[in-house]
């Protein structure tokens, strides 16, 4: 549940935006493309969110329907415009994003009324993102669905903070904290983590997210690789090497393969192992959503540096 858009890729790399010369198009937000990620994997996935009544809204439901993900839920705002988002491309670890969502995008038009909560009580695995909570209707949406899940494995959310999607970085920490309270997995690299549990060591911010009566908190590390925190005890996965492209779509390609994990019942050291390679291979790709992989492709990625 959560954003959706358009992805402009530039194709000229180590440039900055007014001087590329074209864009290559791609379907992407994170929770959609967590959703086409599990897809990949042979998963049933749908995505909540809304696009707009335009040629981009179109191309959003065509794309998912392509990428195996249902677009039921996917509802359609009569009057705002489908989030077109263009990147720029300086690897190994420089990606700037420009968002094109005012005056608001569709995604955070989602109201508690519209949701079919049957539904995602059903669901073995929920994912919920730090964006839909950033402002109303889609804050109280985001939080009434995660209360109709009543902490049910597998209930994941995932902090992604975007600082010009807040008014402060206090306020994403609250409301992050009371989503977190609902879940039973967290997900976020050291500054979302930082804003909800606050900053330190990464080893005492996954306790304290551990505190907040998760399950199982997962804190990304970057090049340091991720550190896993489960009854099973805490550990750091060391990151698998790759020559870097676009790094976007990495932390994306890393959620769908931990979903993947745990629905297959792995145990969590094997399932970070693997949503690390997952990560890692579509940082060396183009695109997000297109570049997601299949468990064969990061099985062969995790064997190669073995």
């Amino acid at each position: 549940m959560g954003r959706v858009g358009v992805d402009l890729y530039p194709m000229q790399s180590g440039v900055p935006l007014a001087d590329v010369e074209s864009f290559a198009k791609s379907l992407g937000g994170t929770a959609t493309n967590v959703a086409v990620g599990a897809a990949r994997y042979g998963h049933l996935a749908a995505v909540i969110t809304k696009v707009g009544n335009d040629g981009f809204g179109l191309y959003v439901r065509k794309a998912l329907r392509e990428f195996g993900v249902d677009d039921q839920y996917v509802g359609t705002d009569p009057t705002l415009r489908t989030p077109v988002v263009f990147t720029e491309l300086f690897p190994p670890d420089h990606f700037p994003i420009l968002f094109y969502r005012q005056p608001q995008a569709p995604d955070m038009m989602i109201a508690s009324e519209e949701l079919d909560l049957q539904a995602v009580r059903a669901a073995r695995i929920f994912w919920t993102t730090g964006t839909g909570l950033s402002a109303e209707p889609s804050r109280s949406a985001t939080l009434t669905a995660l209360e109709s899940r009543d902490r049910s494995p597998i209930t994941v959310h995932d902090l992604d903070y975007r600082p010009m999607f807040w008014a402060s970085p206090e306020e994403a920490g609250v409301l992050q904290r009371k989503a977190l309270a609902l879940a039973t997995v967290a997900v976020g690299n050291r500054e979302e983590v930082a804003v909800a549990v606050g900053e330190g060591e990464p080893e005492h911010q996954a306790e304290r997210l551990v505190d907040l009566g998760l399950d199982l908190a997962v804190v990304k590390l970057g090049p340091g690789g991720v550190l896993v925190r489960s009854a099973d005890g805490m550990e750091r996965v060391p990151p698998v090497p790759v020559d870097v492209v676009n790094g976007l779509g990495a932390g994306d390609s890393f959620g769908a393969a931990l979903c993947h994990g745990l629905l297959e019942g792995w145990d969590v050291l094997r399932t970070v192992r693997f949503a690390s390679a997952a990560g890692a291979y579509v940082a060396g790709q183009l695109a997000c959503a297109d570049a997601m992989p299949d468990e064969e492709q990061v099985l062969a990625l995790m064997a190669a540096h073995a």
